[in-house]
C-alpha cells in the first residue's frame, strides 16, 4: 500500500467513526448507524478524531482445551469474542489489503489458506510478521479447493499435505489441527484422513459474510451486522474486492459491540497431536 493509499484508508476509517459509524445516545450506550463513508482525497486534519484501539484478546492463560471428536462451529461459553476467519486467497490484491487492514487496525484474523494461489507467495513478506506475532493465524484450506468428499483417500491426503508443506516452508508454521473443508463438505472418511495428518478439527462457522460471491459493499455490511455477534466463528473470503472498501464500517461494528477479535489459537490450547511429515512426491 502506497503512503497516499494508507493515508486514505486511515481517513476512511476515521470518517466512518466520526460521521456514520457509532454515535452515543444520551444514556451513554452505543447506537449503531452504518452507512458508506466517502474517502477524502487528502491527509486527515489535526482535528480528526483518534480511533479507540480494539479490545485486546484474552490472556493466553485463559485458553481452553479443544473439544475432541467434534466439528468446530462456534467459540465456547458466553463471552465477547469474535473469531473472524477468511478463506481462499484467489485475489492477491484482496489478500494484500486484508493483511494491511489487520496491520493498521490490530484486528486478529485466522486465514484458511488455499495453498496453490499465488497470493500467499506474492505477499509473504507483508504477512509473515503478523503470523510470527500471532495476530494472524494460518490454517489449512487444501491446495486446490476441491470437494473433498468426491476424492479418494490419497487425494484428500495430497490436498492437505501440500498446503501443510507450503505453510511450513514459507511461513514456518504448522497449521494443524485446524482445517476447513471447501464448501463445508466433509464426511467420516475425510475426517479420518485429515486426522492422520494432524488435522483433527474440521472448522466450519456460525456466521457468514456471504462474500464467496461478488456482493455489493452494502450487502457485506448488512451481513456483518448479522454475523458479528459474541462467540461466533465468522467466515469471509479473500476473493472479491468489495470487502476492502468497507473495512472501516466492519471494524465500527466490532467497536460498537465491544467485541474482542481472536484467532483460534487465542482461544484454544493446541493439543499434542502426532503429525505425519511425509509428503507426496
Amino acid at each position: 500500500m502506497s503512503e497516499l493509499d494508507r493515508r486514505r484508508f486511515l481517513v476512511a476509517v476515521a470518517a466512518t467513526v466520526a460521521v456514520t459509524g457509532v454515535s452515543w445516545c444520551s444514556a451513554g450506550g452505543p447506537k449503531e448507524t452504518v452507512a458508506r463513508a466517502e474517502v477524502p482525497g487528502s491527509a486527515p486534519s489535526p482535528a480528526a478524531p483518534l480511533l479507540p484501539p480494539l479490545l485486546s484478546p484474552p490472556d493466553r492463560a485463559s485458553r481452553v482445551l479443544l473439544p475432541g471428536g467434534t466439528v468446530l462451529t462456534k467459540l465456547p461459553g458466553n463471552g465477547d469474542l469474535l473469531a473472524w476467519t477468511v478463506d481462499d486467497g484467489a485475489d492477491a490484491e484482496v489478500v494484500r489489503l486484508y493483511t494491511q487492514f489487520a496491520k493498521d487496525t490490530g484486528v486478529r484474523l485466522t486465514y484458511f489458506v488455499t495453498g496453490s494461489y499465488r497470493s500467499w507467495t506474492e505477499h509473504a513478506a507483508l504477512l509473515r510478521p503478523l503470523v510470527e506475532s500471532g495476530q494472524i493465524q494460518l490454517a489449512n484450506h487444501t491446495w486446490t479447493h476441491p470437494d473433498l468428499t468426491k476424492l479418494s483417500a490419497s487425494q484428500v491426503a495430497d490436498e492437505l499435505s501440500r498446503t501443510a508443506a507450503f505453510l511450513r516452508n514459507t511461513y514456518g508454521v504448522d497449521a494443524a489441527p485446524y482445517f476447513r473443508p471447501p464448501y463445508g463438505h466433509h464426511n467420516a472418511e475425510v475426517d479420518r484422513v485429515a486426522a492422520e495428518l494432524g488435522y483433527q478439527v474440521p472448522t466450519l462457522w456460525s456466521g457468514d459474510l456471504r462474500d464467496s460471491a461478488a456482493l455489493s459493499e452494502d450487502q457485506i455490511v448488512r451481513m456483518a451486522l448479522q454475523a458479528f455477534t459474541p462467540q461466533n466463528i465468522v467466515i469471509g473470503h479473500l476473493n472479491h474486492p468489495a470487502v476492502t472498501r468497507v473495512y472501516g464500517q466492519l471494524v465500527d461494528v466490532i467497536r460498537a459491540r465491544k467485541l474482542r477479535t481472536v484467532t483460534l489459537n487465542d482461544v484454544f490450547l493446541r493439543p499434542e497431536i502426532p503429525y505425519r511429515t511425509s509428503q507426496p512426491s
